[in-house]
């Protein structure tokens, strides 16, 4: 069985790494790792090989059975040999032909994000390994626009207040950011409209937001439900009391298989002090404020909104780290007796079908 990756310049993570090389070589697999793709991770050709690897310096796609990536660019389909499995993040929705085409010429597709939140998949969520570094990350992208301190500094030449700072969505990334900005020393406040997130947030020292007559917005899988209308306005009436007082506001907010919902419209940019800052963290899913743009930092007046869509990458050594750990145990759970097996749950809510 051979295992490999493929290559792409935009993406800085890997999804196999040399710690998990050695774990793949160990079970008697061949791992081929194209030449240099560790670079932008931090991981060498030559710890590739110490643990192993075989490294293919052609600028063609390894043969293997088995290609693991974290997120391909798939403008355009991937030639890889008919009856290979490609094991990454695909989304789907936003690809589907390409995903459509590479099916019909005998690819099989395992998309990690499909894996369930069931407890003996919790050490292959993707999602949540991704989201933590990003919410951590999310924090610094906002202190790189933001032209203050965030703690209170008490001087001799006076006293300089804390910042105040808002998350909106309190899952893993928002709560990952809320811990971040609490370590700052910030002031923070979060909103979410599961009911089950109020004590997880005051149990990091934030304040929760909560709108008259809150219902639970909660689905049984555990993520967030769409709001129905009249929930929508007196949710956005709340936020715009809270968000005209706020120095950074870093939103998380998402909906499975949905747009991302618009939580942060232009009145309330306007509203919102000179100097502050948004981090969209959403923007790949059409963005939780109406003005960010993915990918891009822009300025609404005196307010700078940041749209980044690779925040993970950003952290792209420690992010990998944790990628390709979740991966192995998915690829563990699909190969027995030395060759890939399907039938398990886990992996058969992952495959891609036309």
């Amino acid at each position: 069985m051979k295992i490999s990756t493929v290559k792409d310049e935009r993406e800085k993570r890997v999804a196999i790494t040399p710690e998990t090389t050695k774990k793949y070589v160990s079970l008697g697999f061949e791992v081929i790792i194209p030449k240099s793709i560790g670079d932008s991770a931090g991981f060498s050709c030559e710890e590739y090989v110490a643990a192993g690897a075989t490294i293919h310096k052609k600028k063609s796609i390894p043969d293997a059975d088995l290609y693991l990536c974290v997120k391909p660019s798939l403008k355009e389909e991937l030639k890889l040999p008919s009856g290979s499995y490609l094991v990454a993040m695909l989304t789907p929705p936003r690809n589907q032909k390409v995903l459509e085409q590479m099916i019909k010429n005998g690819i099989n597709l395992c998309a990690l994000e499909k894996i369930p939140r069931i407890s003996r998949a919790q050490s292959m969520d993707v999602l949540s390994s991704q989201a933590n570094v990003a919410g951590y990350r999310a924090v610094l992208e906002a202190l790189v626009e933001y032209r203050r301190v965030v703690p209170l500094l008490m001087t001799a030449a006076g006293t300089i207040r804390p910042a105040k700072v808002l998350v909106l969505g309190a899952g893993i990334a928002g709560l990952q950011a809320i811990a971040t900005a609490k370590r700052l020393g910030a002031v923070v406040h979060a909103f979410d409209v599961r009911a089950a997130a109020k004590e997880q947030v005051e149990s990091l020292g934030a304040s929760f937001i909560e709108v008259e007559e809150q219902c639970d917005g909660e689905t049984t899988g555990g993520y967030a439900r769409e709001m129905d209308e009249n929930y929508q306005k007196r949710q956005a009436e709340k936020l715009l009391q809270v968000i005209r007082k706020m120095d950074i506001v870093i939103t998380t907010a998402q909906i499975p298989g949905k747009p991302a919902p618009k939580l942060i419209i232009k009145d309330m940019v306007d509203a919102m002090p000179a100097g502050a800052v948004i981090v969209d963290m959403s923007t790949e899913t059409g963005g939780n404020c109406e003005l960010s743009e993915e990918d891009k930092v822009i300025k609404v007046g005196e307010v700078s909104i940041i749209g980044y869509s690779d925040l993970a990458a950003r952290v792209a050594q420690d992010a990998s780290q944790l990628f390709a750990r979740n991966v192995f145990n998915f690829v563990s759970l699909m190969i027995k007796g030395g060759k890939i097996d399907i039938s398990d749950e886990i992996v058969k809510s992952t495959l891609v079908e036309i």
